[in-house]
């Protein structure tokens, strides 16, 4: 009897376990199957060849041709100031005047020496020679005649020096007028009229700075140095200086976003503005898909943005030693600042141009990322699916990486969105396609920045920030109220 219920027991478990097992087994193989990978939204532009300068960037500082601290040379006190601090003068231009009064009295009086001297020593010469005559007739001893002889050496050895004293008479006299020793920039005025001066005294009438040609001195790393030493042996090395800027790139790197064209966006119907502009409620994509590579590209040079007048010179003096300190080696460049641009102490951006790389493969900057296996940029390949490649970065010049390998000519390189990708996801490309019927993306999340129409329900007025791309994590232009409204720009 207790076998009989233990037996069915059994039957009893075994029959409510299956079911339970096959609803497990079921269970797990629909979890197993998953959902396909959603599209990651990116913008790209293509890499091209383009003639990139090679630049040494370094801060500076202006620095006057010459400085001159204008000292008096005799003592006594200033009668009149003839120019007005921080004038232009040139050399010689009187610029002080002492009390002339008793340096005129020095030189008169060493005239006067002078000319009583002179008759003394004119009669002791006709002396002499009466003297001479009588010695040759034997009328005179000898000794009388080297007494007489004596005395006309003397009286002239007495002119000559009355003569030294009224140069420095007339020496003294002219420095009472102080002239500008150079032509250039006075400064603060520290001498007034009335004050008491002193020859050799410390502290300086005034401060002139020759600023007409300039220079402005810079460091470079010693590891340039050949490299300034190859290129400037045949002459001076362009160098652009910007005070208180950033000096902006060649204008080969202007010219280079300037000419930048996509056929990626231009297939989308694109028009390759870096932002989108305004447009009408319901205007998908107006201007501005951010896959277009003019205003990519574009957008990337200007991220290093520049400011303040350029300025052009040339690379004047190499110092003869490395700072040991530092590793760097002081150059400096000189301006002809007939603009007055530069200024004496100011700081300065430089940029010393050695050589044009032709044909050199560039992305923007903004494309590269750096991981723990070094740098990598994603490609989009025919399928639309992001490709993860290593790339060797050559140097970064104006927003754009100079690549030497990992990267080819007319490869789709994804500028935005790259923190959304793994390798080998599959991408949507933003262009005008994407626009919803109010100008922004469907579903897409409220970005950074929204756009002018904001408050608007319409979106009439909503421009698209980040290069003109709509939704996603750049954000459209779509009003608060409304996620999909507005972004006339898109």
């Amino acid at each position: 009897m207790t076998g009989f219920r233990d037996r069915r027991a059994s039957l009893l478990y075994f029959a409510v376990a299956l079911p339970l097992a096959s609803i497990v087994l079921s269970a797990c193989s629909k979890k197993q199957e998953r959902a396909p990978r959603q599209a990651a939204m990116v913008a790209v532009v293509p890499a091209r060849r383009a003639s990139v300068p090679y630049m040494i960037e370094a801060n500076g500082v202006v620095t006057p041709m010459q400085s001159v601290s204008v000292l008096p040379q005799v003592d006594g006190i200033v009668t009149s100031v003839d120019f007005q601090e921080g004038q232009e003068v040139t050399a010689g231009q009187p610029l002080f005047h002492i009390d002339p009064r008793p340096y005129q009295n020095a030189y008169d009086q060493a005239l006067a020496v002078l000319a009583r001297d002179s008759a003394n020593a004119a009669n002791a010469t006709s002396e002499a020679a009466r003297y001479q005559k009588l010695l040759d007739a034997r009328v005179i001893t000898p000794q009388e005649g080297a007494a007489q002889f004596t005395t006309a050496a003397t009286t002239d050895a007495t002119v000559r020096a009355d003569r030294a004293n009224v140069a420095t008479a007339r020496f003294n006299l002219e420095n009472t007028v102080v002239r500008a020793p150079i032509s250039g920039k006075t400064g603060a005025l520290l001498v007034k009229r009335g004050n008491l001066v002193r020859a050799g005294g410390g502290v300086p009438l005034v401060v002139i700075n020759q600023v007409r040609p300039i220079l402005v001195r810079f460091s470079i790393p010693s590891s340039q140095l050949n490299l300034v030493l190859q290129y400037g042996a045949k002459g001076g090395l362009p160098v652009a200086a910007v005070p208180g800027g950033v000096a902006p790139p060649s204008p080969s790197i202007d010219s280079l976003a300037a000419s930048a064209s996509d056929p990626v966006s231009d297939a989308q119907g694109t028009n390759g503005s870096a932002r989108g502009s305004r447009g009408p409620a319901g205007a998908p994509g107006a201007t501005g898909g951010v896959g277009s590579a003019a205003g990519a590209l574009g957008s990337v040079v200007q991220q290093g943005a520049f400011s303040g007048e350029r300025v052009t010179g040339r690379l004047s003096f190499i110092d003869n030693a490395v700072d040991t300190s530092t590793g760097t080696v002081q150059l400096k460049a000189t301006f002809d600042n007939q603009n007055g641009r530069l200024w004496a102490g100011q700081f300065a951006s430089t940029s010393l141009h050695l050589f044009d790389e032709d044909s050199a493969l560039v992305v923007p900057q903004q494309a590269v990322v750096t991981g723990q296996r070094g740098a990598y940029v994603y490609i989009v390949d025919p399928t639309d699916t992001a490709r993860q490649r290593g790339v060797t970065v050559e140097r970064y010049a104006g927003g754009l990486a100079i690549i030497s390998s990992g990267v080819h000519d007319g490869d789709r390189v994804v500028i935005d969105g790259q923190a959304r990708l793994t390798p080998d996801a599959p991408v949507r490309l933003r262009g005008a396609s994407d626009a919803g019927p109010g100008g922004g993306v469907p579903g897409g999340r409220r970005g950074k920045r929204g756009g002018n129409g904001a408050n608007n329900t319409n979106g009439a007025n909503g421009n698209g920030q980040s290069a003109g791309a709509p939704g996603s994590e750049a954000g459209g232009g779509g009003g608060r109220k409304r996620g999909g409204g507005g972004g006339g720009g898109a």
